[in-house]
Order: C-alpha cells, then sequence, then structure tokens
C-alpha cells in the first residue's frame, strides 16, 4: 500500500549509527560552484552499429560526454554553471533492490536543496508502476533520515519495473507534463536505463522538456562498459555472500563431509560468482562465461565436478564448496535450446501440462532425463527480457543430484574407493540484497545522486552517471555524465524458432572477460583453491576500522579509468597543437606527420567493424 512508502523505520541501534554516517564527496562536486566540461561527441562502442544506433536515437546519439570539475580547474572550455533555478525532479526505482540505492535519492536531494533550496524532488511510489499513476511523495529531510545509508528500496518500493512499450512510455510523459517535472531520474541496472534512453529520445522528439537522467544501480554488477566501472550494490552483495560462503567453507572444513552447492544471485553473467570465488576461496567455481565459451554439456559440467570430488577423495577429503552463478543454466546449449523452445511453446498459449508432448524429439528426450523438481522449474513463464526466471531454477540442486549419481556409479563400479558423496545445497540472493550498504556503496551512491543534479542542471538528456578511479580513494574519483546511447550496441536474435533475427539497439550486460586480470587471477589460483582448502574469510560487513574500506577484487585489479584516460589524451593533442603551429621548424613539422600519420592508420584498423569491440 502507498500508505507503507515513506514511513519512519524502527532502527536497531547499528542502524541509528549508520543513519549518521555522511558519504564523502570528490573534490569537484563540494561546494556550491561546479565546473562542467564537455568534451568531443560520442560514438558507439561497436562501430558496426552505430548506423542502427543513430537512426533509432536521432535526438541522443553522438552526444558529448560531460566532466564535472572543481571550480578552480583551468580548463579553458569548462563552464561554471551560474544559474540554478527551482527544479522539480522525479525519482523512480527500477530493476532488483540494491544496497545503495537509498543513497541516490539523498546525494540527489542534498544537490537539489544546496543549490536552491526551493527545489523539490518526487519519489513515485511502487516503480514504474506508480510512475504511470502519478503516485509520488515528495521527499524531505524528516522522510530520509531513517533510510540514510539503509538497505532496500523500501522508501518508495519497485513493481515490475518497466518503461517498454508505447503506453507505458506515453504514461511516463503524460506524468511527466502533468507534475511539471524538470528531469526524471531512473536508479536501475541494464534494462532499466535502455528504458531510460528510450524514454531521453521519445520526450526529445515530442519536445517535452523534462530531461532523463539513469543511474547506474544493480547487484548484478553487469552494467559495465568504457564509462561505467562498478555498479552501486554490487559490493556489499559480494562482501555479504563472500561472508556466507566463508562461513560453510568452515563448516565444510569441520565436519569433513559434506559438498556444498550455492548458488549466487546475478542473473546472466557470473561477476558475482567471480568476485566472491576471489574474497572466499571456494574450491570451485563454474563460470557461465566459461561454460559458454566452451560449448559445455550437461555431462562436461557433472564430469568435471565428479573429476574434482575423485581427486580430492584420493587426498582422503571428503568435503568441499562449489560456486554456481545463477545464470549458468542458460549458457548450456542443450539446456538452452530447450527453454527456447518451452518459452516459444508457451508465447503460443500452450499450457505447461502440454508442454512435454509438443516439444521436439530431442528436447523431450532431454527434458524428461531431467529430475521432476527441475522440469517443473523450466516450465514457469519467462521475464519480460525473455530469459528464464533463473532464480527461481534451482541449478545447484540439479548438479547435486547428477554428481551424486555419478559418484554412486563410480563407487559401485570401484573406478572411485572414497566416502559416500552427501551434498547440502544453498541459494544465496535474498539474503544479501537487503543488507546495510557498505561503505563503499553508500559513497559511491551518494556521489552519483550529486552527479545526477549536475546533469540536470546542465540541461543534459540521455546521459547515465559516472564516476571513474574508483579503486582509489573517494578525493581521486573522477566524475562525468556519458550519454546511453554511446554505450548501446545491436545484437540480432530471433524470439521463436525460426524467427528472422532483429536488431535492438540496447545496453547488454557485460559478462565476465576470460581475458581480463580478474579471471586470470583466478585461473593461476584454481588448483590450489581446489585442492588445497585455503578458504579465506573476510568476515561480516565493516563500517570502520580494518576491511572498511576494501573493495571489490574485480575493482582493484582490473586498469580502468576510460574517462581520465580520454582527459589525459586530450592534453597530449592540446600539447601538439601548442607545439605544431605555423612557425614551427620543418623537422618538428615532419615528425609530427609521421607519428600521427602512424597512430591515425592503426586506430582506423583498430576501430573498424571486422575487428570487433575496440576496448
Amino acid at each position: 500500500m502507498d500508505s507503507d512508502f515513506g514511513i519512519a523505520r524502527e532502527l536497531s541501534d547499528l542502524q541509528k549509527l549508520r543513519s549518521q554516517y555522511q558519504p564523502e564527496l570528490p573534490p569537484c562536486l563540494q561546494g556550491t560552484t561546479v565546473r562542467v566540461e564537455l568534451g568531443d561527441a560520442t560514438t558507439a562502442v561497436d562501430p558496426s552499429g552505430s548506423h542502427t544506433i543513430s537512426r533509432s536515437f536521432p535526438h541522443t546519439f553522438g552526444q558529448p560526454i560531460a566532466h564535472f570539475l572543481r571550480a578552480t580547474a583551468k580548463v579553458i572550455d569548462a563552464q561554471i554553471i551560474s544559474d540554478h533555478p527551482a527544479a522539480r525532479v522525479g525519482v523512480v526505482f527500477c530493476g532488483r533492490q540494491s544496497p545503495g540505492g537509498h543513497n541516490v535519492i539523498w546525494g540527489l536531494f542534498d544537490a537539489l536543496k544546496v543549490h536552491n533550496s526551493k527545489s523539490t524532488l518526487l519519489g513515485f511510489l511502487g516503480g514504474s508502476e506508480g510512475l504511470f499513476a502519478q503516485r509520488s511523495l515528495e521527499i524531505t529531510d524528516d522522510i530520509l533520515a531513517t533510510y540514510k545509508n539503509q538497505g532496500g528500496y523500501d522508501l518508495l518500493g519497485r513493481t515490475k519495473d518497466q518503461i517498454r512499450t508505447t503506453e507505458q512510455v506515453n504514461a511516463a510523459l503524460d506524468a511527466c507534463t502533468a507534475l511539471k517535472l524538470d528531469a526524471l531520474v531512473i536508479i536501475g541496472g541494464v534494462t532499466s536505463n535502455t528504458d531510460a534512453a528510450q524514454l531521453a529520445e521519445t520526450f526529445a522528439e515530442r519536445k517535452c522538456s523534462t530531461k532523463v537522467v539513469g543511474v547506474p544501480v544493480t547487484l548484478n554488477g553487469d552494467l559495465k562498459n568504457q564509462f561505467v566501472e562498478a555498479n552501486v550494490g554490487f559490493d556489499t552483495i559480494c562482501k555479504v555472500n563472500s561472508q556466507l560462503i566463508s562461513n560453510v567453507c568452515t563448516d565444510a572444513l569441520s565436519a569433513e563431509k559434506y559438498y556444498y552447492f550455492i548458488r549466487l544471485m546475478g542473473r546472466k553473467a557470473s561477476h558475482v560468482a567471480l568476485e566472491c570465488t576471489l574474497q572466499s576461496h571456494p574450491n570451485m567455481v563454474i563460470l557461465a562465461e566459461e561454460v559458454a565459451a566452451s560449448k559445455l554439456t550437461l555431462f562436461d559440467i557433472t564430469k568435471q565436478i565428479c573429476d574434482a570430488v575423485q581427486a580430492r577423495g584420493e587426498q582422503d577429503k571428503h568435503h568441499g564448496v562449489i560456486l554456481l552463478p545463477e545464470g549458468l543454466i542458460e549458457s548450456i546449449p542443450e539446456v538452452y535450446a530447450l527453454l527456447q523452445e518451452i518459452h516459444g511453446l508457451l508465447r503460443q498459449g500452450i499450457s505447461a501440462d502440454n508442454i512435454s508432448a509438443q516439444l521436439s524429439p530431442w528436447a523431450s528426450a532431454l527434458f524428461e532425463f531431467l529430475p521432476p523438481f527441475f522440469r517443473k522449474q523450466l516450465l514457469l513463464h519467462p521475464e519480460s527480457d525473455y530469459s528464464a526466471q533463473l532464480s527461481q531454477i534451482e541449478t545447484e540442486k540439479l548438479f547435486a543430484h547428477l554428481v551424486e549419481e555419478e559418484m554412486n556409479k563410480r563407487l559401485k563400479e570401484g573406478t572411485y574407493k572414497g566416502k559416500k558423496f552427501n551434498a547440502i545445497c544453498h541459494f544465496f540472493g535474498y539474503q544479501a540484497r537487503g543488507s546495510l550498504p557498505s561503505k563503499f556503496d553508500c559513497d559511491y551512491a551518494y556521489v552519483l545522486g550529486h552527479i545526477g543534479y549536475h546533469i540536470i542542471a546542465a540541461g543534459l538528456n540521455g546521459y547515465l552517471a559516472t564516476v571513474t578511479n574508483l579503486k582509489n580513494p573517494v578525493n581521486k574519483w573522477r566524475c562525468g555524465a556519458a550519454p546511453i546511447t554511446a554505450m548501446m550496441s545491436v545484437r540480432r536474435y530471433g524470439r521463436s524458432h525460426g524467427a528472422s533475427t532483429v536488431g535492438i539497439p540496447s545496453l547488454h550486460p557485460a559478462t565476465v572477460d576470460l581475458k581480463g586480470k580478474a579471471y586470470d587471477l583466478l585461473r593461476q589460483n584454481g588448483s590450489k583453491f581446489l585442492m588445497d582448502d585455503v578458504y579465506r574469510n573476510p568476515g561480516p560487513l565493516q563500517f570502520d576500522g580494518p576491511g572498511a574500506d576494501a573493495k571489490a577484487v574485480t575493482l582493484c585489479v582490473e586498469d580502468q579509468d576510460y574517462m581520465g584516460r580520454i582527459k589525459s589524451l586530450n592534453e597530449h593533442l592540446d600539447k601538439v597543437r601548442a607545439i605544431v603551429k605555423p612557425g614551427c621548424s620543418q623537422d618538428v613539422l615532419k615528425a609530427a606527420l609521421s607519428a600521427m600519420s602512424s597512430v591515425t592508420e592503426i586506430l582506423s584498423v583498430m576501430s573498424s567493424p571486422s575487428t570487433g569491440n575496440p576496448f
């Protein structure tokens, strides 16, 4: 009920202490004077999709990136935004609740009020459905008091979180017009920010004055690209899960008779599973990206786990901990194909009870091979993005069942001489996403809220708030904004068997980079994790003292700071212009031409569509 939103929480002593914590701001956002520098026009990350994206987003594609700088910054083209009229801004939660979401609203509210105390922030109640119905709550200091640095989305709530159909887009436009909003801030992940980009384009096309701004908040950690290093909520989720996993590891080592199969929330990508592995050192992790790259089947994965169990058994170790991302099941070729058939039949209106009889012979054989509980879960209706309901499919129980059957077979045949295999299964997801946010997520979310305001003040539309250089202290963070269209790509797919492919520009979940430094770190330690039981317990979430400032391993090992490099490049180009100008020597001119010719030739090859992703 709407009356449940925005009411004061009853806080524990720890929650009260956390509510008093004031997140830090980078120097560029401190005070009331901020410079904005608009850089070069952007393009698409995949050159082959640029034309399609520009046609779909003629008003918002190709916009420049924005850098927010301290007032004293000596950048010629940077401008101080001195006019801050009272603004009316709406904010809506979309996507799965992620720790830190409330701090985005807090940061946005503080920035609005510090620049003009007459500004108004309206929170839509119940997610996108509240936006369509124009159900809102004016955010005040008193309302925010018990939600600062707190988990969940219960300040405003959320629903199905979709702004996609013509009817939904029209309802959003009507709400923004009726409420006279200067801007709408959408807090969410990949799907929500794709919707935000479409909304921004539609608003521009229809000459609606409301600007649309996105903020990257998702526990999955999959809204990553050259502009976005991390998502709000990911740090907390991984720290909370890692402690739970570590506790299970200690239990396994103590009892020495159970194998724990733990499925982790995270949707299609395996970022959460990878990060938790690097933090807690379980014996095994099966990444969805590895399975997809190697085209591993159910039997391949089962054999891989069984061989590991047998190898450990030969060292008299009959326990272990195995992590599985929830997106694993869709990465297994034959299961994905089965799901496609099932979903196609469901869209045709065939009831779940009659699906089995309608499957192709090979799909029917696989379906009947699976245990009854798993068959029932595969028959669930797909999500709005046509993917399976991954949180409801118990992949961990499936593999525990298949491994147990295979180990019993090996025991009977005498090829395995260890103890009887015993499995215990867990799913870690809901336990972590309502957690108090980590110090990092508190700071990051609050900063993004401030950036959201400065995007609005600069009059930008269809932008995502960004912070880079995140692995360093807050005073080194670089704040900016990038057009959401610059993060899009075009992938062709068919929604049902035999359908022609269509190309739709959108943000796509970033998967684990199997050539990246984080994955390489996992591979370097994989054998040690498997056999040596080097379990590591990071302990409970810390807000002060040792561990409070720890950041995700995957964030720290990767060398990102894309926006910083863009600025550095521009500085070098400015130096070239300063040196090579009419009056310089022939030798200087020849050297510059030779060097620039070589650079442009290399970059042309690297950025051509045939070479794929340029970063």
